[in-house]
């Protein structure tokens, strides 16, 4: 190898960097060869640089001072994989400052500050390269930016979060709350201490900014993000779904409509026979549909330490062979020469959905909420009402409404309307249906 060593220093040494450490380390002799030059893990950045580590890392230089990282001017790469967004922003910005490419994993951090990133490489002639940013070892972000390229991304749709899969799995396979299949996802190390980025959405509308970034060369701020997460779902829901023939999963989602995009996350009804109902556990999926291409489609794990490693590693060998720079000049992302598209309201969209209400079991309930749902021209597809005992009340029954296609700001007028009356109770629940 001629080219002399591609120098990395890390900040951040957890579940990620470790593996990423042990990737460069203990598969040293295939990495170098297919990045044509050393790949030099110099020094790592990490809070204690006293803690007891992986035996396998016994030879990497460890310092409490991210500082040192960025100031070596031994140091090609900066690898950021500690999170957060603050003092991460700063690290990164210091190191594009100092002239060094950045590869990241933190998908909060470019979907808030991509803009001002970007610039900063831009600025000083190095590149950003994040594939480990979306969906772990699928490399989702190599198909956009590359594989794809030819095309206009007209749709895409995907399972983005590990957490909220596996939960949703349990619950459909084993018949457990919410909170009893979060508290198995923790116990296997799937969800954190704190899950509420996960399963309240925001996670996955990360993520989603960045693939729309990238598919349609669209910045656009977190709260344009229609988003809904797991955290309220009932395993009613799950039971109910599944008897019409469908399963539940949490959907980050973009569509390009005559000029317009729109886009939210949010559980959705898939049909039961589709790819993306089978997929389980912490596993991601993302279908991708381009005008020439057509409809594709990509699964993987979507975290843990080796398949997110992988990609990183991935980044480092693009940069290393120079192909990481390539696409970064070529592409502009989180640019300003980047045309700007029109969102479609949410409450244009057409949709199907699914309904449920706890309601008296009396006459006339059911041609009361059938009237108002005719009043907003929202037609019945079919219609769920189990006999109230065998609900375990028998004063109320579960009323299991699907209907056709009808626009949102209708359905949610109805559904408003529905939450009103006497003989409801609790929240009318809703939730939209794709076949």
């Amino acid at each position: 190898m001629a080219e002399k060593p591609l120098k990395i220093g890390m900040i951040g040494c957890g579940v990620v960097g470790t593996g990423v450490a042990r990737l460069l380390l203990e598969q040293k002799s295939r990495l170098n060869a297919k990045a044509r030059r050393e790949l030099s893990l110099v020094r790592v950045a990490v809070r204690d640089a006293g803690k007891s580590r992986d035996p396998s890392l016994a030879k990497i230089e460890f310092t409490p001072n991210w500082n040192e990282i960025v100031n070596d001017p031994s140091i090609d790469v900066v690898v950021e994989l500690a999170g957060g967004v603050d003092w991460t922003r700063k690290a990164v910005l210091k190191a594009l400052a100092a002239g060094k490419h950045v590869v990241t994993a933190n998908k909060a951090l470019l979907a808030i500050h991509g803009n001002e990133i970007f610039d900063a490489a831009r600025k000083h002639q190095v590149c950003v390269a994040f594939e480990a940013c979306v969906a772990g070892g699928i490399p989702i972000i190599g198909v956009l930016t590359q594989g794809l390229s030819a095309n206009q991304i007209t749709g895409l749709r995907g399972i983005l979060n590990g957490t909220c899969n596996f939960i949703l799995t349990a619950m459909s396979e084993s018949g457990a709350s919410y909170q009893e299949a979060l508290k198995e996802a923790q116990t296997r190390g799937f969800a954190e201490a704190d899950p509420s980025l996960d399963v309240n959405g925001t996670d996955t509308a990360h993520k989603l900014l960045i693939l729309v970034q990238i598919a349609f060369g669209q910045t656009l701020q977190f709260e344009k993000v229609d988003r809904k997460g797991i955290d309220s779902l009932d395993s009613t829901d799950i039971r109910f779904a599944m008897e019409l023939g469908y399963g539940i999963k949490l959907l980050a989602e973009a569509w390009l409509n005559e000029g317009r995009l729109t886009i939210h996350v949010s559980p959705v009804l898939v049909r039961g026979n589709s790819p993306l109902a089978q997929v389980r556990g912490a596993y991601n999926a993302i279908q991708v549909i381009g005008d020439a291409v057509g409809d594709t489609y990509y699964q993987g794990l979507g975290a843990g330490r080796m398949p997110t490693a992988s990609s990183v590693v991935a980044d480092l060998i693009d940069i290393a062979i120079g192909r990481a720079q390539n696409t970064f000049r070529s592409m502009k992302l989180w640019s300003a020469e980047q045309p700007t598209l029109a969102l479609l309201d949410n409450s244009l969209v057409r949709s199907r959905y699914y309904l449920r209400l706890l309601v008296d079991d009396r006459p006339g309930v059911l041609a009361e909420v059938t009237s108002i749902l005719a009043k907003h021209l929202i037609s019945i597809a079919s219609i769920i009402q189990h006999e109230a005992a065998a609900e375990g009340d028998t004063s109320r029954v579960q009323l299991v409404i699907m209907t056709h296609v009808s626009k949102c700001a209708a359905f949610l007028a109805a559904v408003k309307e529905l939450g009103t009356l006497s003989f409801v109770t609790g929240n009318v629940v809703n939730y939209p249906v794709e076949d």
